[in-house]
């Protein structure tokens, strides 16, 4: 799966933010959501027409992005 199939940009949309293709929903509010302890069934609840593979793909953009991040110190 790659995740260009699912996640775009354009400034247009959410001032540019990747969100998944065809929606106003951010790889960052499925991030959060997934850190806050929503599981998939509870994201298919509220947004019924998110597909599992969207929310892989939002996991393999956020993957992708900081893999390559050297990181910073945590305090």
């Amino acid at each position: 799966m790659e995740w260009q199939d699912h996640i775009v940009a354009n400034p247009a949309v959410m001032v540019g933010k990747p969100v998944i293709n065809g929606t106003r929903i951010t790889v960052e509010f499925v991030i959060d959501l997934l850190s806050g302890g929503w599981s998939h069934d509870d994201i298919f609840e509220s947004y019924p027409w998110v597909t599992n593979e969207q929310i892989l793909a939002c996991l393999a953009y956020a993957h992708d992005r900081i893999k390559s991040d050297r990181g910073l110190p945590v305090d």
